[in-house]
């Protein structure tokens, strides 16, 4: 055996340098093409830009709550004003309308992470390999939770809303399609680590396919199948906030609204709130995951 460790190291590490030789190539291809193509490009004053822009995002929003002008004039190039603003007054009814945004933003990954779990979990005892489901059957699912991963959740999402119209629905739908194909994969892959001297145990006694899963599958895979809905569940509010782009509601309308006209002191309010809300269900995921082990 020793004699052979050698060659088989050699040959390993001969596979490796090859495949790093396919990458290597591949990002110098691409680099190749965008350059051929003339798609290198900063645009016109990029330091310019990127320096009023980083002052922009310096200065959230909410910051006018204590030290926002509350007698803002805006005035026209003959110094007459069109309009006077108060920027606390304002900017609390802005985060009032971010605080609900956030709540729907919430409602659509919690509801959809939630429907595309049990929309997988059968799938994947059919696509789980040590489980023996008919061969069909197991082709199906598989092709099924495939494709759903394959498929983004934004295109799901512009499916949807010409299905069911604007708002949450469609957003639901689109985070439970989406995930059910992850949700599908790690759940098999869950499954498929078992020990199945116990789930060989609960067969031999002429117990049901559905006995089987509830008395020897279940309760084994139970602590892995919750940490993944909590991983797939913490993408899904990030992934839920773009779903606002295309018409479902909550933060990415929000950031729309900010982009379209360059409010970057609001978008920066924005980003602030969606980098709060995962670190905090982050938090709160890791201490349930602590607890199941």
């Amino acid at each position: 055996m020793a004699s052979l460790s050698g060659p088989l190291s050699l040959r390993g590490r001969l596979g490796f340098f090859s495949l790093v030789l396919v990458y290597a190539a591949l990002v110098v291809a691409c680099l190749s093409s965008l350059w051929l193509d003339g798609d290198v490009s900063l645009g016109r004053q990029p330091l310019q830009n990127l320096i009023k822009t980083a002052q922009d995002f310096a200065h959230p929003s909410f910051l006018d709550l204590w030290w926002g002008n509350p007698a803002l004039e805006y005035k026209n190039d003959e110094g007459r004003v069109l309009r006077v603003e108060n920027r606390p007054q304002l900017e609390r009814e802005y985060l009032a309308g971010l605080a609900r945004a956030a709540w729907v933003t919430l409602k659509i990954a919690t509801l959809g992470s939630l429907l595309g779990a049990l929309l997988a979990l059968p799938l994947a005892v059919l696509t789980a390999r040590n489980l023996h489901a008919p061969q069909l059957l197991a082709a199906m699912a598989n092709g099924v939770l495939n494709t759903a991963r394959a498929i983004h959740t934004l295109v799901f999402g512009l499916v949807l809303v010409g299905i069911v119209g604007l708002g949450p629905t469609a957003g639901i739908l689109a985070i439970a399609l989406h995930s059910m194909g992850t949700y599908g994969k790690l759940f098999a892959e869950s499954m498929e680590s078992l020990d199945m001297a116990a789930v060989d145990a609960v067969r031999s006694v002429g117990a049901t396919p559905a006995q089987v899963f509830f008395n020897a599958v279940w309760p084994a895979v139970l602590p892995q199948l919750v940490s993944s809905h909590l991983y797939v569940w913490e993408f899904n509010i990030r992934d839920s906030t773009i779903l606002g782009l295309i018409g479902a509601g909550g933060l990415g309308l929000l950031i729309t609204e900010a982009t379209s006209l360059f409010q970057w002191g609001r978008l920066a309010t924005v980003l602030i709130v969606i980098v709060l809300m995962v670190a905090a269900f982050d938090a709160m995921s890791r201490r349930i995951r602590q607890a199941l082990l």
